[in-house]
């Protein structure tokens, strides 16, 4: 059983039948889809990682942020939501290669989380680097 609640003999896991073979680029698109709605309905630090994002673009949307502002924005967003889908594949091939409990694999598991951790904390960052000053002038900060 993996953190987030599924096993690799799931069938929503495995069975992936209803999925062509990748060759054409519409088939890679779709695969590449179904792999990101399914790290979103089934992680939550992905749906966490997903709504914030989508706030801090409202925000960004009612602040006029400035083309490079809405490029690091992006940036920043699309590396952490990045981040979280390798991690959730990580953990999957970890959980494949080692069902059973071993240190190794929890070494690899923890330092997958925490690149995710600090992608996240910089992006926290950055968005203070970008929102504060739009936010100073007008509020009176």
């Amino acid at each position: 059983m993996t953190q987030s609640g599924l096993s690799i003999r799931d069938p929503e896991i495995t069975d992936m039948s209803h999925l062509p073979a990748p060759h054409s680029w519409n088939q890679k698109f779709a695969v590449a889809i179904a792999g990101l709605l399914r790290t979103w309905r089934t992680e939550s630090s992905m749906q966490v990682h997903s709504v914030c994002g989508l706030l801090a673009l409202g925000l960004a949307a009612c602040s006029r942020f400035s083309p490079i502002e809405w490029a690091i924005l992006l940036l920043v967003i699309g590396w952490v939501i990045a981040l979280e889908l390798v991690n959730t594949a990580l953990e999957a091939v970890v959980d494949l290669a080692s069902p059973e409990y071993a240190k190794l694999a929890r070494v690899a598991k923890d330092a997958a989380a925490a690149a995710v951790l600090v992608a996240a904390l910089t992006a926290v960052l950055v968005g203070g680097c970008l929102f504060i000053p739009h936010w100073w002038g007008r509020w009176g900060f």
